[in-house]
């Protein structure tokens, strides 16, 4: 793997942090992932608002313009030989003194990491409830930080079961995310998905699928649910960005049977597909006119 840190490519091991990073003493530093497709990272703008909007909260100051970063993703799939990637954008804090500082952190890291898209499994997959519960955010809201043990240990419970999701419930007893996801159901047509005073992390993904099944009409709750709410709905599934959209079959020993083609699952899956195309047409629209913008440039000098 080749990875970009801070202005230059260089394989993975030899890629490191200075242990004086804050990213790593304190763990103040924050991520987005996201892939894309022929080249163009789907829904990018959102994720580099929820990263934008972290930082500031985190004070890290991070002044990555999107044309630099768009162009950098572009160098990411070139060098490591891959058409299409899963992304991972980390913004770590930057080298500070030892102990808790009060200034704003003003000389960031910025790294790059790319991976293949791994194959999902079309029939769906299990899930199980977690005995360990999910922590509350460190701060007002959850953020996609380097504050990653809960997810750690909720893995470390699941073992080695595959095509396994685990599933979250706060310590009162509601339903609130996965390890590596988000979680909706559907019950009489209404779309039901844990709220954001569960402590969950808001998607990207996530909201957007919500938009989605409102642009169908379809009502949308959010709210505190319990794990049998869920257990008495009729579709279940999980959302992230690397794999969309994925069906869970089995919640516990509770199964839920493909419901065809006048699914909700499989009308808002379609929908998210053709978002995809339809943002990739725009992204090769706007090359287009890059390129031609270009030309007319070298003509008239």
């Amino acid at each position: 793997m080749i990875v970009y840190k801070d202005g230059a490519w260089q394989g993975l091991e030899e890629t490191s942090i200075p242990v004086m990073d804050h990213g790593f003493l304190y763990g103040v530093g924050l991520f987005e992932t996201f892939r894309t497709y022929q080249g163009s990272p789907f829904l990018f703008q959102d994720h580099l608002k929820r990263l934008r909007e972290g930082l500031a909260s985190v004070y890290i100051e991070w002044e990555e313009d999107d044309d630099s970063l768009l162009q950098m993703i572009g160098t990411a799939l070139e060098k490591n030989n891959l058409t299409d990637g899963v992304l991972r954008l980390n913004v770590t804090a930057g080298i500070s003194n030892w102990g808790l500082p009060n200034e704003t952190y003003t000389r960031p890291s910025t790294l790059l990491f790319t991976r293949p898209v791994a194959p999902v499994q079309d029939e769906g997959r299990r899930a199980i409830f977690l005995q360990i519960p999910r922590n509350t955010p460190e701060g007002s809201v959850r953020l996609k930080s380097h504050h990653y043990l809960n997810n750690l240990l909720g893995k470390r419970e699941l073992g080695n079961l595959a095509d396994t999701e685990g599933i979250f419930l706060t310590r009162e007893g509601y339903v609130s995310e996965g390890i590596v996801s988000n979680i909706f159901w559907v019950k009489n047509s209404t779309l039901y998905t844990p709220s954001i005073s569960t402590g969950i992390l808001n998607g990207v993904t996530r909201q957007y699928v919500i938009h989605l099944a409102r642009l169908l009409g379809v009502k949308v709750e959010e709210g505190t649910f319990t794990k049998d709410e869920l257990l008495h709905s009729e579709e279940v599934f999980v959302t992230n960005s690397t794999q969309e959209m994925v069906r869970i079959n089995q919640v516990d020993e509770v199964e839920f049977p493909k419901a065809g083609w006048h699914s909700l699952f499989e009308r808002l899956r379609e929908l998210y597909k053709e978002s995809t195309y339809r943002q990739l047409q725009s992204y090769q629209q706007a090359k287009r006119v890059d390129i031609q913008n270009g030309k007319d440039k070298l003509i008239s000098e």
